[in-house]
Formats: structure tokens, sequence, C-alpha cells
């Protein structure tokens, strides 16, 4: 039998490119169709047995029964045991009054769910947690991560420090404050005492897909000490990011130390660089992040004033502690993990996103 000739092999390899990514497409839409189906069959097994028990009285024994008869009819599927099908009358319950996250919450797996519904009770926070799962694809460790480290509180509550109302476009700047953090969490880092700034760069560089994850959305890495020459000298960057979202160029400088008011003019200086000789036409004015151990918002408000470029000052955590006010109000970590654990174990493997 002759052998197969390819007339053209590079086209033939972009072709079974594209065919691959095509057939993956469909399969990460096939399952978020079939996460859809499972998430609208819980509501609805949830919803029937809260009326059943509503109008008919019905006691605490009808879910045990319910569970058996499940069990027996449709074997093998854990999915239907007792502690399940009372996740999904609370599920239910807890968002049957809010039509807006009745839709987000399809959206993403049970598990997940199950984890927001058990450790997250403000509705807006809720939100923030489902909506930025449905975005970053978070898992359900990850998920667990981001309550722990209190990301809403950082991300959305926090009281930032930017000049970017006055340096962007009324609506860039809202993004702009959108993508950007009060304090960034940098525990997995590994860094448990002082180290030098060269230091805590290579490890984020090395850990680049957990700090991207922190970072958050539509956020892509460029490049650490970006070089760009001008006037026949060279000057480098720290950390060089995009963001999809913004649509622009991102610089970050990591300061192990104390914030000091030079920063920001040198960080003013770097964009300026960066939109004359780095940006393109497209692209929206670059923006900088510093990142600081330690910083005293009032230097912060006075340096940033008369600053032209759009500029934020942010903290870094470097371990996962949490502040006095919040001990005893979250478990501990190992804790939490055992009992989301023993909460996913009645959770059918096909339910599961891996």
């Amino acid at each position: 039998m002759s052998s197969l000739i390819i007339p053209d092999e590079p086209q033939y390899r972009q072709f079974l490119d594209e065919v691959k990514t095509e057939i993956r497409r469909a399969k990460i839409r096939v399952a978020g169709s079939a996460n859809r189906e499972m998430t609208q069959l819980y509501w609805r097994l949830g919803k029937a047995i809260t009326e059943k028990q509503d109008t008919l009285g019905w006691g605490k024994s009808v879910v045990e029964q319910l569970a058996r008869d499940l069990q027996r009819i449709f074997e093998g599927r854990s999915g239907f045991s007792t502690q399940n099908l009372w996740y999904m009358r609370q599920f239910y319950q807890e968002y049957q009054g809010d039509t807006n996250l009745q839709q987000l919450v399809g959206e993403i797996p049970w598990g997940q769910n199950l984890t927001i519904m058990a450790k997250v009770k403000d509705r807006d926070a809720r939100q923030y947690y489902i909506k930025a799962t449905i975005e970053m694809g978070w898992s359900r460790s990850v998920l667990v991560h981001q309550i722990e480290s209190q990301a809403y509180q950082r991300h959305q509550l926090a009281d930032k420090q930017h000049n970017f109302q006055r340096a962007l476009p009324e609506h860039l700047a809202e993004q702009a404050d959108q993508a950007m953090k009060d304090v960034y969490m940098l525990d997995m880092l590994g860094v448990e005492k002082p180290v030098l700034e060269a230091e805590l760069e290579s490890r984020m560089i090395s850990k680049i897909k957990d700090v991207m994850l922190e970072l958050g959305y539509g956020f892509a890495f460029i490049g650490n000490q970006y070089r760009i020459v001008a006037n026949e000298k060279e000057y480098f960057i720290d950390l060089l990011f995009s963001n999809r979202r913004l649509n622009a160029l991102v610089a970050f400088e990591l300061k192990v130390g104390r914030f000091k008011p030079e920063y920001a003019g040198k960080m003013n200086f770097y964009l300026n660089l960066l939109d004359d000789y780095v940006r393109e036409p497209t692209e929206n004015p670059s923006i900088g992040i510093i990142l600081c151990k330690e910083r005293d918002h009032f230097e912060v408000e006075y340096a940033l004033r008369g600053i032209d470029k759009p500029v934020g000052v942010s903290g870094y955590e470097l371990t996962r502690k949490l502040p006095s006010e919040l001990h005893n109000k979250l478990p501990d970590p190992e804790l939490l993990e055992a009992e989301i654990r023993k909460e996913m174990g009645d959770i059918d493997d096909s339910d599961r996103i891996k």
C-alpha cells in the first residue's frame, strides 16, 4: 500500500491545528451545556421538594425516602444522596428571589456552587465569586483560596489608591479600578522571610500562572525586566503585562519595603516610555501599579497628585495571614479543605470538573 503524501506539510499542520482547536472548543461548549443542564435539574428538584413540603406538610423523612428510591432507580448515581438532595433544596431557597444570580449560578459547576453557598453569605460577594469563577474558570480549590484570602474585600470593597479618575477617560478609569486590587496575595511564592526585590521578581516569574490568577481576568504576561531603549539608554520595567479588557499595557514595579514618594515619579517616567516606544496605536494609555510591602496612605495620596499617567499603589501579602478582626470568623485552611471535601463526597464523579 502506498504511503500518504501531503503536498504542503506546513499548510496541513496549520489545518490540523485549526481542527484541534475547533474540537477542543466544541468539548468546552458541550461540558458547559451539560453543567447548565445539571444545575437546572438540581434547581427543579430543590423547588419540587420545597413545594411538596410546604403544601403537603412533608417532613425530613420524605427527602431520605426520595434519596433511597432515586439511588435504587438510577443505580450508581451518588448525586442523589440524601445530603445532596438537601443541598438542592437549600440551593433553590437561597436563590429563588434573585433572578440575576439564578442565571449566573447555572454557569458554574455544582461543586463551586456548594462552596459559595456554604462559605459566602453576602449577596454582592456571592455575585463576585460566581462571576470570577465564570470568567477565570476557578476550580474548587482555587475558589476556596480566593474566599479565604478575602478576594472580594480586597478587590471590590477596599479604598484603592490611584489617580485613574484624573489620568484616564471616565469609562476606562472605572475598568482600570476594577482590574486593580488594593492588596495582592502572593503567598504562592513560598516566601517566609525578607528577600531582595530581584528574588521576589524571580519567584513571581517561576509562578507566573499563579500570579496571573491572582491579578485577575484578562492579564497576559509579556516579560520581566522588560527592556526599553530610548535616547541611546536602556531602561527596565520589573514586570510587564497586557490586559485584554483594558486593551492596555500594565507595568508592575516591585518594592520589598515601604512606599516612597519618588516611586510615583519613576513609574510616571516608565509609562511615558511605554506609551511612546511600545504601545500600539490602537491601545489605550499604559497603566502602572506599584506593589509595596508597606505604604502610608497620606504619602501615596500626595505622591500621586500632579502625576499625568495612570498610576496605582497596592500592597501585597507573602503569607496567608488573616487580620486580627477576622480571627475565629474563618476556619483554618486545612479544616476548610477537609469540610469542602466532605461536602463534595456526595457528588457524582460525572458532575465534577477535573
